[in-house]
């Protein structure tokens, strides 16, 4: 933090996935071009389905323990879009080099009887191509244990490929215009000192170098006000500027 002499750091799962990460090298490399559109979809069947260490619970114990669950109450912060939009806004911000945004729009679903969402779709409009980030409770399956359909994960739209990252996948596929099919291209496996949170953030102490990426604080700001943009168009019903 500035003036103090500390490093703060903001630790997101995803950013130590190896698909993901191996995604961002070929971005960064080159291989599908510019980068125009970032595709995240994801979620899990839902927040009170699994306990500590995903331990499974029962559909009855799911119901019993909805209305006290602060997962369900808006007052507390409740809701698939608060929940899982951080991911895919931080990430997508990653894979933008820091690009923000000119606006989002953003709808959920209104259940009568849940006072909050459990399925939300914003749409980012850049500069130069329009993304769209969705999170949704109720997947079919938990994509840790098998991958839903639609797939939990990122798709990347550039002006000379494609790529799409499935959430813990050991291949990414690939289109290009030297190789237009689909073809599968293994994922890097994380190297020592970036293998998670802890290990790079005693990495870059070590070297005496400020955490980047997804840790960095000005990047999650960013994908923070793209969170707070999306709720806020979702309650107004209407597309707005992101917000400052």
């Amino acid at each position: 933090m500035m003036g103090t002499g500390r490093q703060l750091a903001i630790n997101w799962p995803l950013r130590w996935v190896e698909s993901h990460v191996t995604a961002k090298r070929l971005i960064d490399d080159g291989l599908i071009g510019e980068l125009r559109e970032v595709h995240f979809y994801n979620g899990n069947r839902g927040p009170l389905w699994h306990g500590a260490d995903k331990q499974e619970v029962t559909a009855q114990e799911v119901e019993h323990l909805k209305p006290d669950a602060w997962w369900y109450k808006k007052a507390s912060g409740g809701g698939a879009l608060l929940d899982y939009l951080g991911y895919g806004a931080t990430l997508g911000t990653w894979y933008m080099n820091g690009k923000s945004p000119i606006e989002v729009t953003c709808t959920v679903d209104e259940a009568p009887e849940i006072e909050v969402d459990q399925h939300a779709i914003a749409v980012l409009r850049y500069n130069n191509g329009l993304s769209r980030m969705e999170t949704r409770w109720g997947t079919f399956t938990d994509p840790w244990k098998y991958q839903p359909q639609p797939t939990c994960g990122f798709t990347f739209i550039g002006s000379d490929g494609t790529i799409l990252s499935p959430d813990y996948a050991t291949h990414l596929s690939v289109q290009t215009r030297a190789c237009p099919e689909i073809h599968q291209v293994a994922v890097d496996a994380l190297p020592s000192g970036e293998r998670n949170g802890i290990e790079y953030m005693l990495s870059c102490l070590a070297r005496g170098e400020p955490v980047g990426g997804p840790l960095d604080p000005a990047l999650c700001l960013t994908a923070q006000r793209i969170v707070d943009t999306a709720a806020q168009s979702a309650l107004e019903k209407r597309t707005l500027k992101l917000l400052p």
